[in-house]
């Protein structure tokens, strides 16, 4: 039903409609995963916890426009969420989504989403996506807790290691491929 994939979210327009509680919620979590994204928040007004996301990243990709989302908004952006409490607007946006071949992710409408925003679990530079296809995100919360809680903070360090080993070899690329396994087997031990 649902394939994972991995966004450069540096290379992407993302639109963030919704600067409320909902709007937050999706916006801590890809600025978590992806503190180079290029987002546009476009609402009427900035909730509290938004405002203080947005301290923080001052001098980054984060633009703000204080206004009524337009059609040229969603047009003009590659990633849309619609994170309105207002179910006319979220569709509206949807639908202005569609007409322009948009992929979007409407808040707590799954029949209406073309990607579900699932629960990352991030060490350094290893990501994991969890998902329940949209049918349990609290599962989806509470397993990527518990998947922080085991993983070492080491990780980061073994990851970029084996990375300086993997370019040092001059190997090709099955050779590459068989070496790598052998080091890392002892992982799954």
């Amino acid at each position: 039903m649902l394939y994972p994939v991995f966004f450069r979210l540096d290379k992407l327009k993302i639109l963030v409609v919704g600067a409320g509680e909902v709007g937050e919620e999706k916006m801590h979590f890809i600025l978590k995963s992806s503190p180079n994204a290029n987002i546009t928040i476009v609402a009427t007004w900035v909730g509290d916890a938004v405002a203080e996301i947005l301290k923080e990243y001052v001098d980054s990709n984060v633009v703000v426009k204080i206004k009524a989302v337009e059609e040229s908004d969603v047009a003009s952006h590659d990633l849309i969420v619609a994170a309105t409490c207002f179910h006319d607007v979220n569709m509206e946006v949807y639908q202005w989504a569609k007409k322009h071949g948009k992929i979007i992710n409407v808040a707590d409408t799954p029949d209406l989403c073309d990607f579900y925003m699932g629960s990352i679990v991030t060490k350094g530079d290893l990501k994991i996506a969890i998902s329940t296809n949209g049918k349990s995100p609290t599962f989806s919360k509470r397993f990527r807790q518990y998947l922080e809680s085991v993983l070492d903070d080491e990780t980061a360090d073994l990851i970029e290691n084996l990375k300086k080993v993997r370019d040092k070899m001059d190997l090709d690329f099955k050779q590459k491929v068989s070496e790598l396994n052998k080091i890392t087997e002892k992982l799954i031990e």
